[in-house]
């Protein structure tokens, strides 16, 4: 376990030193053996989602053939994001480890108290307006899903 973390922090630090983005990195494990890492890659992606969890996730499903991470541990050098753990939930790994916190990252600048907050509050009272529209339209995709026999739950 030490040294799968141990890797996943010297990636957070490669990531700082080379430039490529912030001060996170995360590789997903398979019975000790490296499936997949991934570093933020926020900014030289222009891609908000491009954090170092989800990098790291979608590289792991895709050399493992499936969306889903049975048996497989997540190694995080910070405590994952709201989206990150969002993410990991979907994946379904093993278990995930973690080194800073979100209160270490918070002090120097990535604080998600603010998205934490946010989600709590009913969708009317969040600060990006959320609005609900043509409900009875789009419950037809779901009714098909209902009703379809050959498909893959997830």
């Amino acid at each position: 376990m030490k040294t799968l973390m141990y890797r996943a922090i010297e990636l957070s630090i490669e990531n700082v030193l080379n430039g490529r983005g912030g001060p996170f990195a995360a590789l997903v494990a398979k019975e000790n053996e490296i499936i997949a890492m991934g570093t933020n890659l926020v900014t030289p992606t222009n891609d908000p989602t491009a954090h170092a969890e989800i990098v790291a996730i979608r590289e792991a499903c895709k050399k493992l053939n499936h969306f889903q991470l049975t048996g497989c541990e997540v190694y995080a050098s910070c405590e994952p994001c709201p989206m990150c753990m969002a993410a990991i939930y979907w994946a379904r790994p093993a278990r995930v480890f973690y080194a800073n916190t979100r209160e270490d990252a918070a002090r120097i600048g990535f604080d998600d108290s603010f998205i934490y907050d946010q989600l709590q509050l009913p969708t009317d009272r969040r600060s990006i307006p959320t609005v609900q529209l043509m409900r009875r339209e789009a419950l037809v995709a779901f009714r098909r899903w209902e009703s379809k026999t050959d498909k893959i739950r997830y």
